[in-house]
């Protein structure tokens, strides 16, 4: 089974890795070459650990396992809600809090506190404080549904992480490994691959390398859970990320790689 078309991958910008200068030499076997100081990932390599890590999450669902999404950058934060809530699962996608694995129970404490805001808030009992005592409280209220929102439903440790730029969510990383959590990860080209247990060898700046994968992901997800391809939300979020021409598929940290020639380089 092919998850996702090399076409597909070029159109969203996948192949595109970090100044040359700025590389983990550990991802060398995943690099194709390098253009105009950029590495360029071998997306043949993607597309095989794309398959690997599609069936894995699949199955870890179809097991009524847990997953984490955790990504916390501007790209990244809104896909990590969106795909994390249409699999059903949890996510991280403002900030990593200190011990949200290894201090779980003080976490918990947290998000249970919260679930009573928003029940009182729901109830209208929040109505009827002194209007200082209630503004407290929604403040309270706003700040944990911003950092623990997606972790609500979640009462206990995930079994599995999910991590888009493993060097910005490194302590998120660490602490999965501590609790012994099995960790997937897309690996840019300045990624450690010695520290996640399934890789998918990727661009994890541009929105649309995101978007993407993380669907496909969320779909194996959402595969195991129910049986079948979600495929009315597959149809609906695709063509999305094939929009917003407005966003170069490159960030400008990246420099710039003309995508018509590459995409006649392998298509030759």
């Amino acid at each position: 089974m092919t998850v996702v078309t090399l076409p597909q991958m070029l159109e969203a910008g996948v192949h595109f890795g970090h100044q040359t200068r700025r590389w983990n030499p550990k991802m060398k076997r995943y690099i194709f070459t390098d253009r105009n100081g950029i590495h360029i990932i071998d997306l043949t390599q993607t597309a095989h650990m794309l398959d690997e890590a599609y069936n894995y999450l699949r199955n870890a669902s179809d097991q009524g396992k847990k997953i984490l999404f955790v990504g916390t950058k501007r790209q990244a934060a809104p896909v990590i809600a969106q795909e994390a809530k249409r699999c059903g699962m949890y996510w991280v996608n403002q900030r990593w809090l200190g011990g949200m694995l290894t201090n779980w129970d003080t976490i918990r404490t947290s998000v249970d506190k919260l679930k009573d805001l928003e029940a009182l808030e729901q109830s209208g009992a929040l109505d009827v404080l002194p209007k200082k005592e209630a503004s407290m409280k929604r403040k309270e209220l706003e700040r944990l549904t911003k950092y623990l929102g997606g972790l609500k439903n979640m009462r206990r440790k995930p079994d599995i992480l999910l991590v888009v730029d493993q060097r910005r969510e490194m302590n998120a990383v660490m602490e999965a490994r501590r609790s012994n959590i099995q960790i997937v990860s897309l690996l840019d080209t300045n990624c450690d691959p010695d520290l996640t247990d399934v890789g998918i060898p990727a661009n994890d700046d541009a929105i649309r390398s995101i978007r993407l994968v993380l669907g496909k992901l969320a779909d194996a997800i959402y595969e195991g859970r129910h049986g079948h391809v979600d495929e009315s939300v597959e149809e609906a979020v695709v063509p999305a990320a094939a929009a917003a021409p407005e966003e170069p598929v490159v960030p400008t940290e990246k420099g710039e790689v003309l995508f018509s020639t590459l995409l006649e380089e392998e298509e030759a």
